[in-house]
């Protein structure tokens, strides 16, 4: 029987391996869940998704399960709260940056109705299909990805570059970047 071919990343640990086959690349709509991974997305600036990874039920814990209702609503005390966590990155930005993003994730609830309605804009609402044969062949900023963050940032977000954007997209389905021998190409679409 021939071994699955899967995106070469993906093959360096279990959680990796793990998180492509049920995440990377998948369609996403949920406004928290979106709201999620741009959350994480923004930490891993300068880490590994790996680093992120790792940390994730912790982050989920700490954040609410990053309902944006209940982050928005935290103030200095909770920043405070969190920066004890060993959980979690200590990193004051981006503990602040989630805070802050959330109360503008609001914003966008009110102005456009879903989270999701708003980011799927960026694609047309449909899944952007990228045609990598090898992993050095994927992007990492788009004119989609610097778009999107051009409009967070105009809408109160930070940690919304378009590299983080770019990521973020891959994240939750607006972009599929598995290379064309990974037997996720065409399943998530």
């Amino acid at each position: 029987m021939a071994e699955i071919e899967r995106c070469a990343w993906a093959l360096k640990t279990p959680l990796y391996l793990d998180y492509h086959d049920r995440e990377w690349g998948r369609p996403v709509h949920d406004d928290q869940r979106l709201f999620e991974m741009l959350a994480l997305s923004g930490v891993q600036a300068g880490l590994s998704w790996l680093t992120v990874l790792r940390k994730r039920e912790n982050y989920r814990e700490a954040f609410d399960q990053f309902d944006p209702e209940k982050v928005a609503q935290y103030g200095e005390a909770d920043t405070e709260r969190l920066l004890q966590n060993s959980g979690i990155i200590r990193n004051r930005q981006k503990i602040k940056s989630t805070i802050v993003n959330a109360r503008a994730c609001r914003q966008v609830l009110d102005k456009y109705g879903s989270f999701s309605e708003y980011l799927w804009q960026f694609t047309d609402h449909q899944v952007l299909m990228n045609h990598p044969k090898v992993g050095s062949e994927v992007a990492t900023v788009s004119p989609e990805s610097e778009r999107m963050g051009k409009s967070l940032r105009q809408h109160g977000f930070s940690f919304v570059g378009p590299t983080i954007c770019y990521a973020f997209m891959q994240s939750v389905g607006m972009i599929n970047d598995h290379i064309e021998s990974c037997y996720c190409k065409s399943s998530q679409t």
